[in-house]
């Protein structure tokens, strides 16, 4: 009997892990780390819900860590079989989970430190997994073009269609043969907004006969992308006369449709005498990447690349590389846009600028992008008056500006627009990767304006896929 089991982003956003189990293989799609709140760690060291030895094969949504942040310590606790994923989420793992990697290093040597004889038992005291690990795991990656079906086992055909979310993004089309019956799962992975920079328009899927759809932004609107980029520019206009801009940013995905923005309002004629700073190793090595895949942008996104090589005098963009060049952007009092990872604020070098230049009054954070519960960002967007940074009480003077119009996530009317391209309703609909508030809005919203079959489901049930559809 067909079976899914919902492993992680059960009604929340990160932890993104499903586990379809059927007479003829065994996989998993997607295998990511939690992130934000005080207990990720302990959930990520924790042992997993199977046994890594009997999986087949893995097919990958995207390279956001949130997904496959999990895949080393798969690999390195037993799992021996190829993770099938599209060719430019291939090349970027090669830097996300090497960069994982250091950061789960560093981490547990911060750990042993400064933790407590008592605390020795603590598994966050040793990494997630080391370097070694993701090599190894990277040897197991299989990179393959969209709109082509494989096989990844007898019986079950995979196809992958662009999802418009970030670079090599894939909405993930499973189709099984068992016991005389065919059944077509299809899993959305995280679904772009529409009119996005860079990226194309998420695929359209016309047929399923069970849907694993996201929701992180399931029960609301974003701003539309004018009135973002008028947003943007005010921004831009009154803060970097006497302050700073820093923008948390995901390497992957928003740094570059970021930089795009403030490109192409520089283009326009709208802004000059910018002077931008990436400060993130690995955001630096995703543009590069980026720019490898051109033929994944979309036309808006190709004419500005080709405005700026022939530009004059394009906007002064840096790249900082070593720990000294972006200790040296601390000393910057204003007129410095400043884009840095995490996104979260969890880790990195956005952490020192935001120790320099929160209590700055005339300074702006520019909060770009979701901020799960638990996570430094999202202590930012609620207000918080202090916030605690490298052992120390910060206090916020600074302005803390949230623009949802920049996020890489469909909003409830893109998701529901998405979803009308599917002829007739799936038998059953799984809404996921949203807070429990907005998954379970959205499966209402599923059943109310499209009279479809649809539910939250609660992390670690297992539903059977049969003829009658449960």
């Amino acid at each position: 009997m067909l079976s899914l089991s919902f492993l992680g982003a059960a009604r929340e956003v990160t932890g993104s892990c499903f586990l379809v189990n059927g007479t003829g293989a065994r996989f998993l799609v997607d295998c990511g780390m939690v992130q934000g709140g005080r207990d990720a760690a302990v959930r990520n060291h924790k042992g997993f819900a199977f046994d890594p030895s009997s999986i087949d094969f893995v097919l990958l949504t995207h390279a956001h860590i949130d997904h496959s942040g999990l895949l080393p310590k798969l690999t390195r606790e037993g799992f021996t079989g190829p993770i099938y994923t599209s060719e430019a989420t291939a090349d970027l793992l090669k830097v996300m989970l090497l960069d994982s990697a250091r950061i789960q290093e560093g981490d547990a040597e911060r750990r042993r430190r400064t933790r407590r004889n008592s605390d020795r038992n603590d598994p966050a005291r040793n990494p997630l997994y080391t370097q070694q690990d993701a090599r190894t795991c990277l040897k197991q990656v299989r990179a393959l073009p969209y709109d082509t079906p494989f096989e990844p086992a007898e019986s079950l055909t995979v196809s992958l269609r662009d999802a418009g979310h970030i670079l090599g993004s894939a909405i993930i089309e499973v189709t099984i043969e068992e016991g005389g019956l065919q059944r077509k799962i299809v899993f959305s992975g995280d679904l772009g907004q529409p009119e996005r920079p860079l990226v194309r328009e998420p695929t359209p899927v016309s047929q399923a006969d069970y849907l694993v759809i996201e929701s992180t932004y399931g029960n609301r609107v974003h701003s539309n992308f004018d009135q973002t980029r008028e947003e943007l520019l005010d921004i831009l206009q009154t803060t970097l006369r006497n302050g700073n801009l820093i923008i948390p940013a995901f390497a992957v995905g928003r740094t570059q449709e970021i930089l795009y923005s403030i490109h192409k309002m520089a283009c326009e004629g709208h802004v000059d005498n910018l002077k931008i700073f990436v400060d993130s190793p690995m955001a630096t090595q995703v543009t590069r990447l980026t720019k490898a895949h051109f033929e994944l942008f979309n036309e808006r996104a190709k004419q500005l690349v080709q405005w700026h090589a022939s530009e004059p005098f394009p906007p002064y963009l840096r790249f900082t590389e070593s720990v000294e060049e972006s200790r040296a952007l601390n000393q910057i009092k204003s007129g410095a846009i400043i884009i840095s990872a995490s996104g979260m604020c969890e880790a990195g070098r956005i952490r020192h600028h935001l120790l320099h230049n929160l209590p700055r009054a005339t300074s702006t954070v520019l909060i770009a992008g979701f901020q799960a519960q638990g996570t430094l960002g999202r202590k930012l967007v609620d207000g918080a008056s202090h916030v605690r940074l490298f052992g120390n009480d910060i206090p916020v003077r600074s302005k803390i500006h949230v623009l949802n119009g920049l996020s890489a996530h469909a909003d409830r009317n893109a998701l529901l627009g998405w979803a009308r391209n599917f002829r007739e309703p799936p038998r059953k609909s799984f809404v996921v990767h949203g807070e429990e508030q907005s998954a379970q809005e959205f499966a209402s919203s599923l059943q109310s304006e499209l009279g479809w079959e649809a539910l939250a489901p609660l992390a670690g049930s297992v539903f059977q896929l049969g003829e009658g559809g449960d």
